[in-house]
């Protein structure tokens, strides 16, 4: 009987213990730091950093049950930043924003479970070029001037 007790006693505090969020640190082989986040039940969660072996900040974002959520951010091994933009269950959606080499937005588009659904701009020199818009990945449409995307579309789909 006092085995039986002792035994589940052991289970439910193991359960309780395992359930409980953990901060993880990983390293690359050079010894520089990885990754580093909250793990809980065995799966990424909460909020995680991940690194080149030169230590420059790769990406950062949130996580929820061990797939990406809510919003990133991606930076090259030069430390600019790359693109950015929102995950809902692992999955790029809403906007997302691209940067050229000067740090700029090169362009931005919106994205629907990882597939282009919506406008992409296209930026240079932070000026409007070229906008383009897309249903399921397939391009519908294009335009080469403000003034004429302007007039055939609702600027508010851009919000």
């Amino acid at each position: 009987m006092k085995n039986n007790l002792l035994i589940g006693f052991l289970l439910l505090f193991s359960s309780v213990v395992f359930a409980q969020k953990q901060y993880a640190k990983n390293y690359h082989t050079n010894g520089n730091l990885k990754e580093e986040g909250w793990v809980k039940d065995n799966l990424k969660h909460g909020y995680w950093k991940f690194y080149y072996p030169n230590g420059v900040l790769k990406e950062k974002g949130h996580f929820k049950k061990g797939l990406k959520h809510k919003y990133w951010y991606f930076y090259r091994a030069d430390s600019f930043k790359e693109k950015e933009g929102h995950y809902i269950n692992g999955l790029q959606n809403k906007w997302w924003l691209f940067y050229d080499n000067n740090g700029d937005v090169g362009h931005k588009c919106q994205l629907k479970n990882n597939i282009k659904n919506g406008y992409c701009l296209v930026y240079q020199k932070r000026k409007l070029v070229k906008a383009s818009k897309f249903v399921n990945g397939k391009k519908i449409k294009e335009w080469k001037d403000f003034s004429s995307f302007k007039k055939e579309n609702n600027l508010n789909d851009l919000k």
